[in-house]
This record gives C-alpha cells, structure tokens and sequence, in this order.
C-alpha cells in the first residue's frame, strides 16, 4: 500500500439560500453514495432554515433532513470541494483552477408546497446517480 491513500472525492452543492436544491442534493449524495463521496452544501445568502416543503419530500423518501442548517459559503469550502456543482447562484461562487464546476439548473422550491418540489426532488436524485457514476467508476 503506498503511503498516499486513496482521498475520496469531493462535491460542494451551493446555490442562494441553501435550504431547497443544495439540502436536498446534499442528502441524496450522503445516503446514495454511502459514505463513498465528502459532501458539503452551503448558500451565498443562506436562509434561517431549510424549506420545510424541501424536507417533507425527503422525508417521503425516507432521507431525514429536518437537523440541516443552511449554511454561507466559504473560499476554503469550494478549495477543499473537487466537485463544485452550482445551482442558480451565478456569480457569487468564487472560481479556482483545477476544479470542477458544474451548473444545475433547477427551479427554485422556495415558497412552493411540497406537490410542486416533488418533481425538483426527483430531478436532483437522477443527476446524483449520474454524478455518483462519474465519481466512483468501481460503483454498480
């Protein structure tokens, strides 16, 4: 075994308010990837709590998300992140080389009942199962 380990990959979810898309990204990465893939999410203007309609819909899914707490973005989270997936926050994500930066665009649940996030819920956990596949070629 050499003495540099395998480090495991690295993915920052952000978008504005981190309570809807980046929480529910976040989640489904943890469970799916089981412990495989370092996750962080974070907002450039977090909100005081994650949308209740966002967690409903976990919930519906059995993934617990009612402890999350947005939380601000930081310039050592996307330094440590080799993964930086975007939603909806253009500008504000600062940019370093060598990363790899993705942009999701997925409508906004905020202010939106759980019926209508369903479908933004469903959308997320497809592109985590193409990112969990991009990330971990050994996975099945």
């Amino acid at each position: 075994m050499s003495t540099e380990t395998a480090k495991k990959p690295s993915v920052l979810f952000v978008c504005v308010h981190n309570a809807g898309r980046s929480q529910m990204a976040a989640a489904f990465l943890t469970t799916l990837s089981r412990g495989a893939i370092e996750v962080r999410s974070a907002g450039s203007q977090p909100a005081d709590k994650v949308n209740p309609a966002a967690v409903e819909a976990m919930a519906e899914l059995g993934i617990d998300m009612s402890a999350e707490i947005p939380k601000v973005l930081t310039t050592e989270a996307v330094k440590e992140s080799d993964v930086v997936i975007t939603m909806g926050c253009g500008d504000t994500c600062p940019i370093f080389p060598g990363k790899r930066y993705e942009d999701w665009e997925l409508e906004d649940p905020a202010g939106q009942g759980v019926e209508s996030v369903r479908p933004i819920r469903d959308e997320i956990k497809a592109r985590i199962e193409d990112l969990i596949a991009s990330l971990t070629p050994t996975a099945k």
